[in-house]
């Protein structure tokens, strides 16, 4: 008796574990039911995806989407708009909110607003405190939750946990892998007059990689000292990527797309602000490294660090403009790119963006495209060229830093759970992003 599914994928290429190859995918009830030769089967829809490539969805373990408390910039709708716009079907969502998701009321909160009205799935990190510590425990194994996330830089508040004792006391009380932005607080202090006023080319200067590379040796000697695993945020130096790659068994590395295709000084001369992020960008040597960290398979992750402002906010005169830019649309895009300039293989791009994620987080039934796993897929052109425009961006900043930049490799459609959510850069159906599900937290 033939086969019948909800939907049936037709003649793409198929990129997973086990290589690329032309198969058909079955979908049924949002799980992938069948992988192969699917031409005697029937389905309620059926899509050619001839000459195009299936990958496992791509999931960006980092962005900022400002709900609640800085919604002028970008709210959960928006942003999620903006990653199923760029071919991503999960996100992990960060605390630095108002209120901090610090509670596990906040994180409810953040969970009933996502569900079916993100258009993506979706997770959010606990902010490690020195309040919450007694608490984390029980946080970070909830509903919606992707961990701990904690800043031992760049931030301010009680999300601020700069010293030994205060990094030491969070990790003892947690199980899962926390998240760290790794700059050292009393080194960025130090050098603040290092800043010089108008001229953001100053900003890799004053967080120098020094300031990096400090609070990374503090934080993996905490990690061996109470045996626990930690995922360092946003690697952008040379040193960085050297060290960390003696310590592997207690330390996963992220690296951004921003940090591979940006270099300092000529970034801030042609960008000004819109390219000041933290850690910042910094010079070709740098860049160069995070490409070998990338060959030589220390780098397990890729996250857009998507942290809009809005453009009158950027406009404000260095320092007094916020560090952050649009990045969840632009990543699939930019990436296949450095694909086909054959900077790394499609396989490679696979790996950091959804067989790893699912890997390091302990994420269920997602990040591979097997038989009884979450039906998630980001269909890509590989010979399609685009030029990235601010018209395109969905995010509710309304600009990318990449405006103008033309690209090979486009993502023609997002499919999540089954639910072609986009297709040819049009929303095909009402929002329905659910919860992640953790396997340390079933």
């Amino acid at each position: 008796m033939p086969q019948t599914f909800d939907l049936i994928l037709k003649g793409a290429t198929v990129v997973n574990q086990d290589g690329e190859g032309v198969r058909d995918i079955g979908v049924r009830q949002g799980t992938i039911a069948d992988i192969g030769n699917l031409s005697a089967a029937s389905a309620g829809e059926t899509v050619d995806c001839r000459g195009l490539h299936i990958l496992p969805g791509v999931i960006d373990t980092q962005v900022h989407f400002r709900e609640p408390g800085g919604t002028q910039k970008e709210d959960l709708e928006t942003g999620s708009h903006s990653a199923v716009m760029g071919g991503v079907t999960a996100v992990f969502e960060m605390p630095n909110t108002n209120p901090l998701t610090t509670s596990a009321e906040a994180l409810a909160d953040k969970v009933a607003r996502g569900r079916h009205r993100m258009h993506c799935d979706f997770a959010f990190f606990v902010g490690g405190t020195r309040e919450n510590v007694a608490d984390l425990p029980e946080l970070e194994r909830l509903p919606g939750a992707a961990g701990v996330k904690v800043f031992m830089g760049a931030s301010t508040g009680t999300l601020l946990v700069e010293d030994d004792d205060g990094v030491r006391a969070i990790l003892k009380a947690i199980r899962r892998r926390a998240s760290f932005h790794s700059e050292d607080e009393y080194r960025l202090n130090e050098r603040k007059g290092e800043r010089i006023p108008g001229d953001p080319r100053s900003h890799p200067v004053w967080r120098d990689d020094v300031a990096a590379m400090m609070a990374t040796e503090r934080l993996v000697r905490l990690a061996r000292e109470t045996g626990k695993r930690i995922h360092v945020l946003h690697i952008t130096t040379a040193q960085e990527i050297d060290f960390l790659a003696k310590h592997k068994d207690v330390a996963s590395v992220e690296v951004t797309p921003h940090h591979l295709t940006m270099e300092a000084p000529e970034c801030y001369e042609r960008l000004g602000t819109l390219a000041q992020m933290n850690p910042p960008v910094r010079g070709p040597e740098h860049k160069a490294a995070l490409w070998q960290g990338i060959a030589r398979g220390i780098v397990d992750v890729l996250g857009s660090d998507h942290a809009p402002h809005t453009r009158e906010e950027k406009a404000k005169e260095y320092p007094a403009s916020p560090s952050g830019m649009t990045g969840v649309q632009t990543l699939v895009p930019l990436m296949l790119d450095h694909v086909n300039a054959g900077r790394l293989s499609l396989q490679r791009f696979m790996d950091l963006t959804s067989a790893s994620p699912a890997r390091l987080f302990n994420i269920a039934c997602k990040g591979r495209i097997a038989v009884g796993y979450d039906a998630d897929f980001t269909v890509v052109d590989l010979k399609r060229r685009e030029t990235i425009t601010n018209a395109w961006v969905a995010s509710r900043a309304a600009w990318t830093p990449y405006d103008g930049v033309t690209v090979t490799g486009w993502p023609v459609g997002t499919i999540v759970r089954g639910r072609r959510v986009m297709w040819e850069g049009e929303l095909t159906g009402p929002s329905k992003g659910e919860p992640v599900r953790f396997l340390e937290a079933l």
